[in-house]
């Protein structure tokens, strides 16, 4: 299969960017696939009510069938239509959030197969907030299920060319529409119980959640290395964003963290190994290795969620074998950053 791909500024969506986006909406309508960059990071899309075009999207990932897609929707209009009944959290978190990094999980109803919700009764649906996104999703006809556009397990696409190194020949169309803003993907919040329980942290925090709708809880289980609860969605359980790599977090007092992770690295490359070193621009000086990079200042994480997939991915570019990383905080939006760090270290993690 040839992939087609098209740079659009998503600051300056002309009448040339729109007839891509058509182009784009009318190969999705037809079953097709077609990556495309939103907020958080780049998305596969295909029709949402097409269970054709879910079982595509599983195939050109190479993703288990059980894993949820995301439902991608432009107006409130159009959850009302998918869904039995929009709990008023909901709207109340759309009011806050939407066009927004927020996730909803609600219960279905007949329109939405069961190939698009991982043989789920409920459907996670998403307002993103790009105008690329956006636009792509009116012309597909509303309902754009889309995971990362990234082959299962690897580091989720922030800029297009990743999606090109994953999916190239796999898929009909990639838009690179630049860098994406935010990093990583929205926060899943499930609103079908009681209580709303967050199922993956994110850059809409805990703490901002409790803002609108009062107690929100967590599923302990997407931040605790050591939990042997049960996850409570399927898609929770796979381990994601993984570099080519081995990656060790190293938790502990900087000083302790940067003498373990030198002693480490020197005697890894020693043997040959290629390492690589994430640390922050206040500690990347202070180490030694093939490849060491900052993702950012502790003291605005939203930095570091910024770079820590491109950082990955760089990794890869650069084919380290060996990498080792700092801990962060598991606060605010530090508790979706050790999210992702954890999943792709596969919860290896030294504490000192």
């Amino acid at each position: 299969m040839n992939t087609e791909l098209y740079k659009i500024d998503e600051h300056n969506i002309d009448a040339a960017a729109k007839e891509i986006l058509r182009k784009a909406g009318d190969i999705i309508k037809e079953g097709g696939l077609v990556a495309f960059p939103t907020e958080t990071v780049y998305g596969l899309g295909g029709d949402a009510l097409n269970p054709e075009s879910s079982k595509k999207i599983y195939a050109a990932k190479g993703r288990p069938s059980d894993n949820p897609l995301i439902v991608h929707v432009a107006t409130m209009e159009d959850v009302e239509a998918i869904v039995d009944e929009v709990p008023e959290a909901a709207y109340k978190l759309a009011e806050a959030y939407w066009p927004g990094p927020i996730t909803m999980i609600m219960n279905k109803n007949e329109k939405v197969p069961h190939e698009t919700t991982g043989g789920l009764d409920t459907v996670a649906i998403r307002m993103p907030n790009n105008e690329i996104a956006l636009e792509l999703i009116r012309q597909s006809g509303g309902y754009i299920a889309a995971p990362s556009a990234n082959t299962s397990g690897r580091p989720s696409p922030t800029l297009a060319r990743y999606c090109v190194e994953d999916l190239s020949g796999k898929i009909e169309m990639i838009i690179d529409g630049g860098q994406v803003g935010i990093g990583l993907e929205s926060t899943i919040v499930d609103l079908t119980s009681e209580e709303p329980m967050i199922l993956r942290p994110g850059y809409i925090t805990q703490d901002m959640l409790k803002e609108v709708l009062g107690e929100v809880t967590i599923d302990r289980t997407i931040i605790d290395a050591a939990s042997t609860e049960k996850p409570k969605a399927p898609g929770m359980k796979y381990r994601h964003y993984a570099p080519k790599g081995s990656l060790t977090i190293v938790q502990g007092s900087q000083e302790e963290v940067v003498d373990y992770i030198n002693a480490k690295a020197k005697e890894a490359m020693a043997e040959g190994k290629r390492v690589g070193i994430i640390g922050t621009d206040a500690t990347s000086t202070l180490y030694s290795a093939d490849v060491i990079k900052s993702v950012g200042n502790r003291e605005d994480e939203a930095t570091i969620a910024h770079e820590l997939f491109k950082v990955l991915r760089e990794f890869d570019d650069e084919n380290i074998d060996i990498m080792f990383s700092e801990s962060f905080d598991e606060s605010g939006i530090g508790q979706a950053i050790m999210n992702r760090l954890l999943k792709a270290a596969g919860h290896n993690v030294i504490i000192l």
